[in-house]
């Protein structure tokens, strides 16, 4: 424990050389702003900004791209809360919650809440990161495609959930996410499947992000124009420093839900190809599953925003993980930055504990720097943040199409996927009317893919024995976990009946 606490020293003090501490601010405020713009986020900017970097050493360089990565989890909640948008895949969940507080004049509340929620989750992580390494590496390479495919089935089942007391509905929503998520090219055939005739555009199968933006973009303009007739009110938000003060004291209301998202969000973005996107969903349906007011999640409920955005950020560290220790590739962020580590000569490993000692402890008190400097930033610019809503409709509205558009078109960079956007706009809205929840389908279409791919793995690895997902004990654990998930909406249920009788 002492040497471990003397490396970490040493490495904070390297964090803080001059290059280097100008580079985690300069890196933490380019990814707040990165993580806002929807469709870009933090896997374009690292990969835009890699570069750059060979300008500085090796050590400031890949500190500069993980503050980057760093202050664009942090960033994707600014969009989701003030126009309704998710700046990034992390961040949807964000908008459960974080867009009703916004309409209803608390849009700072929530900007408060999301940033010391990543603040608490980055905190948790990087303490989790120094503390335990090494064994959770080992523990992480376990994760075969059977355990793979339990978790996904424990996401699906804390989601059941979101559609209230209408589980139907909910199980629906998963299905038709199930359902866009196999459109495209088969995993193991190469054939193509669900392109609609013979639609060229299908066969890089559906974008999460144009699904999102379409959703929550244009849907939610949509049902805005219809709801207000067309004359909306300015959101009148005032910002002041009693206010940020009085919104601090707040903490204690979240702080038990974003602890638990950031222990879930750390353990889950350790896992190769699971990310940041699951963790930030997962950690949602658990805290409205467990909470003692779950009907007010999704109407603007604080520990809605708070839950996803510790979440979101402790996966972001962890995913480093894997890839600092083993050179696997947490997620597609991480994967830029193992690029970037081979290019400057270092070989991820076990050994590179050992052959660059100061590197390794020194990107790791770089985190604790960055999670320090990204709070104080985001908090800072809170007052421009909640400016957006006081612009007027008829201008915010055009801005809003623009960036739906802007963040339709980024992924793939094709007018398919921007008129698909327009679709599922409409999908968007027509569900909101017919009281659909759209949630869980945004779920199903970023796990189905992972899911699918898990799922035949593991059957071909078993000859099609089904009994492999329970004979393993961690898949058998999530599965049981996810069946007793499932139950519990009913089991609650049927409890209140006698009651309500009553």
């Amino acid at each position: 424990m002492e040497s471990i606490l003397l490396l970490l020293g040493a490495g904070i003090l390297e964090a803080l050389q001059p290059v280097n501490l100008m580079m985690i601010i300069l890196g933490c405020t380019i990814g707040l702003l990165v993580g806002a713009m929807p469709g870009l986020g933090s896997v374009n900017g690292v990969a835009i900004l890699l570069p750059i970097t060979f300008l500085v050493p090796p050590t400031a360089a890949i500190i500069f791209l993980a503050a980057i990565y760093y202050g664009a989890m942090y960033g994707g909640a600014i969009s989701s809360i003030t126009l309704g948008i998710p700046g990034a895949s992390t961040a949807v969940a964000t908008v459960f919650d974080g867009r009703p507080l916004a309409q209803s004049g608390q849009a700072d509340k929530a900007l408060i809440a999301a940033a010391v929620a990543s603040f608490i989750g980055g905190t948790i992580s990087v303490v989790l990161f120094t503390l335990f390494a090494p064994p959770l590496a080992a523990f992480a390479l376990k994760f075969g495609p059977p355990e793979e495919f339990a978790l996904m089935i424990l996401a699906f089942a804390t989601f059941i959930g979101l559609g209230g007391d209408d589980i139907p509905k909910t199980i629906f929503s998963i299905l038709i996410g199930l359902v866009l998520a196999t459109v495209g090219l088969d995993i193991i055939s190469g054939q193509p499947r669900l392109i609609f005739g013979d639609i060229s555009g299908f066969l890089h199968g559906v974008n999460f992000l144009v699904l999102a933006i379409g959703i929550y973009g244009i849907g939610e303009m949509l049902w805005t124009l219809e709801t207000t007739k067309g004359k909306v009110a300015v959101h009148k938000v005032q910002i002041s420093f009693r206010s940020l003060i009085a919104n601090l004291k707040d903490i204690k209301s979240y702080i038990a839900t974003s602890s638990l998202g950031s222990v879930l969000g750390y353990f889950v973005g350790t896992l190769p190809a699971a990310g940041a996107t699951p963790a930030s969903l997962m950690s949602y349906g658990l805290a409205k599953t467990f909470s003692k007011d779950p009907d007010s999640f999704g109407k603007g409920n604080v520990a809605g925003v708070a839950a996803p955005e510790a979440a979101n950020n402790a996966a972001s560290t962890g995913s480093m993980l894997p890839m600092i220790t083993l050179g696997i590739p947490g997620s597609p962020t991480t994967a830029i930055l193992l690029g970037g580590m081979i290019i400057w000569g270092l070989r991820p490993g076990p050994l590179l504990f050992t052959e660059h000692p100061d590197f390794v402890w020194g990107l790791i008190g770089s985190l604790y720097i960055a999670n320090l400097a990204t709070v104080l930033i985001n908090i800072a610019f809170i007052p421009v943040f909640v400016r957006v809503l006081t612009l007027p409709f008829t201008i915010l509205a055009p801005i809003i199409y623009i960036l739906c558009v802007v963040g339709g078109y980024a992924p793939t960079q094709t007018m398919h996927d921007v008129w698909l956007m327009f679709v599922f706009g409409i999908v968007g809205y027509l569900m909101r009317k017919l009281n659909y929840p759209v949630a869980p389908a945004v779920l199903a279409i970023v796990l189905g893919p992972l899911a699918e791919r898990s799922l035949r793995q593991s059957l071909l690895a078993s000859q099609g024995d089904m009994l492999t997902f329970v004979e393993r004990p961690i898949s058998g654990v999530c599965i049981l976990i996810a069946v007793l998930l499932v139950s519990y909406p009913l089991i609650k249920k049927y409890r209140n009946k006698p009651k309500a009788n009553t």
